[in-house]
């Protein structure tokens, strides 16, 4: 008998006029809202940026651009878009960072020692032996120990308006493909060679006619003869450029180029308009790409180091004697560029600071890895 009267209470109140007018305006109010609502979400079209690497578009560094990419449109859930082109689709590798400072390119993939014209510091997050870091200690320096700021003020003061993480740390690079094994400093001398960054240096006071070009240009100038000898990166992107096409002889191990990484470039005006969440995706992207870059350059320069050795490529370490005329020839290089560039001098002597604590670790706490891979693969 109670429902009753309850339903009975609740009928009533529902058939007063007044009431009956306030809930239908309620009901018009949620149905404006809902149909509303799909019509804000479509007016959020995705943010779209036109990207540009310095990379053929065969090789494996653009693949590491597009890796990139498609972890930032993944995680934004189609809300932000990279589209990623090959080198010289809008300008030429080394003008990347002007171009996307000025806005022409909304970002790039890139390395930092080609911006070494601008200031010869940019060079040292790439160049020469970092007092001993292997690539995974210089990203630590930079990110940790004071180098990421040391950037900033050198893009500051040279007004690009970038907004840049390094990311990517490269296992050290060859010291080159050449006619004939190098067995000593010497063989070096005026040999018309292809590097870059403070590279330039290294292998000038080292008797060398440097030439830098961008990496697609490289294989055609040694084929014309324009170059006798040069240097590129790895395994892969060098089988893939077509390096054994014109060389079979490569030299491994160097101390010009062994603690190298990727930088990951965004216009700022660009980058700053962006939602904080999709700033943060960026961020977290391009941790993400440090380590799977790691994982792939492993998977990868391994598989193609054996099939380049079975096209014929015969693979020679590069003689100590060469490795100390290196490091001869770079400290005598870097206190002269301290002298006359006080900018260098700071990144330098941040450098040299945490390498003094950081590398006595490394030394100190790493197994020798060489002495396991001898007693399980090289007995007989």
């Amino acid at each position: 008998m109670k429902k009753r009267e309850k339903n009975t209470q609740s009928d009533s109140r529902t058939a007063d006029p007044s009431r009956r007018k306030f809930l239908g305006a309620a009901t018009v109010g949620v149905g404006a809202a809902a149909l509303a609502a799909p019509n804000v979400a479509r007016a959020q079209d995705p943010v779209t940026m036109k990207w540009q690497s310095t990379w053929p578009a065969k090789d494996i560094f653009h693949e590491y651009a597009l890796d990139f990419a498609s972890k930032v449109n993944g995680m934004s859930g189609g809300r932000l878009k990279i589209e990623v082109l090959p080198s010289g689709a809008v300008v030429k590798a080394f003008d990347l960072l002007d171009a996307v400072s000025s806005g022409t390119l909304d970002g790039g993939h890139g390395v930092i020692a080609y911006w070494y014209g601008k200031n010869s510091a940019l060079a040292l997050w790439g160049s020469g032996p970092a007092f001993g870091m292997d690539p995974n200690m210089l990203l630590s320096w930079h990110n940790y120990g004071g180098g990421k700021e040391l950037q900033q003020e050198i893009y500051s003061s040279l007004n690009m308006n970038v907004v840049s993480r390094l990311y990517g740390p490269m296992p050290t690079q060859p010291l080159g493909w050449f006619k004939n094994p190098i067995s000593k400093p010497e063989d070096l001398q005026g040999l018309k060679f292809r590097t870059v960054g403070l590279s330039i240096d290294v292998f000038t006071a080292l008797g060398a006619a440097v030439n830098a070009l961008p990496g697609g240009e490289i294989v055609p100038a040694m084929d014309r003869g324009l170059l006798d000898a040069a240097e590129f990166n790895n395994a892969s992107s060098d089988r893939v450029l077509g390096f054994p096409d014109v060389s079979k002889i490569c030299m491994l191990q160097s101390f010009h180029q062994c603690s190298e990484q990727f930088e990951i470039l965004f216009n700022k005006a660009k980058y700053d308009a962006l939602p904080e969440d999709l700033r943060a995706i960026i961020d977290q992207a391009a941790s993400a790409s440090s380590a799977d870059m790691s994982w792939k350059a492993i998977d990868r320069y391994s598989k193609d180091y054996e099939a380049l050795q079975a096209d014929g490529v015969k693979f020679y370490k590069t003689p100590d004697s060469v490795l100390q005329a290196q490091l001869d020839a770079w400290s005598k290089i870097i206190e002269a560029k301290a002298a006359e560039n006080p900018m260098f001098k700071k990144v330098l002597e941040s450098q040299r600071a945490y390498a003094a604590r950081t590398v006595r670790w490394q030394n100190d706490t790493l197994v020798n890895f060489r002495m396991a891979y001898s007693h399980f693969f090289a007995k007989g």
